[in-house]
């Protein structure tokens, strides 16, 4: 079952974040808290939102997303910001399934687009979402500002 994370799902949210982390060799970089989630997905106007996948009532994995826009198209789209499925449940269809409902949410509201990023050495990830028919944006690299660069950058003066 596919269905809209609700405050009760954060504790489970930040574990799997912990897995995703773990699987992407970068245990020590999740900064994340349940109470910093639990703003981001449950303020009043939220901008970044999250699915649960779920077998009963257990969490198997989740897909946290958030509205994106295309200024070519003049359309919105959703970026996919992480895809987690626990490993005792992969190949059980939990990931299609999240996937799908997203595309259901693009269709429904007219969304031209559905993006997310995969790191290169990732083989099974890559190989599971050309199976759906999702091709490479080859042409673009992804650029990041973070921790100094990005302070160092803000600090700039402003041009009079």
């Amino acid at each position: 079952m596919i269905r809209p994370a609700t405050p009760d799902d954060i504790p489970t949210i930040i574990d799997m974040i912990h897995g995703l982390a773990e699987y992407e060799k970068a245990p020590d970089q999740v900064k994340n808290t349940p109470d910093l989630l639990r703003e981001a997905l449950f303020r009043p106007s939220p901008s970044v939102f999250c699915h649960m996948a779920t077998d009963g009532n257990s969490a198997t994995g989740f897909a946290i997303w958030f509205v994106s826009y295309s200024t070519w198209t003049g359309t919105h789209g959703v970026y996919l910001e992480d895809l987690f499925v626990r490993p005792e449940h992969r190949r059980g269809g939990y990931g299609r399934e999240l996937l799908t409902e997203l595309a259901r949410i693009c269709v429904e509201r007219g969304y031209d687009r559905f993006e997310w990023s995969v790191l290169d050495w990732n083989a099974p990830a890559i190989d599971f979402y050309r199976s759906l028919g999702a091709e490479p944006q080859d042409e673009w690299d992804r650029y990041r500002l973070a921790g100094p660069a990005l302070e160092k950058l803000a600090a700039t003066e402003r041009k009079q």
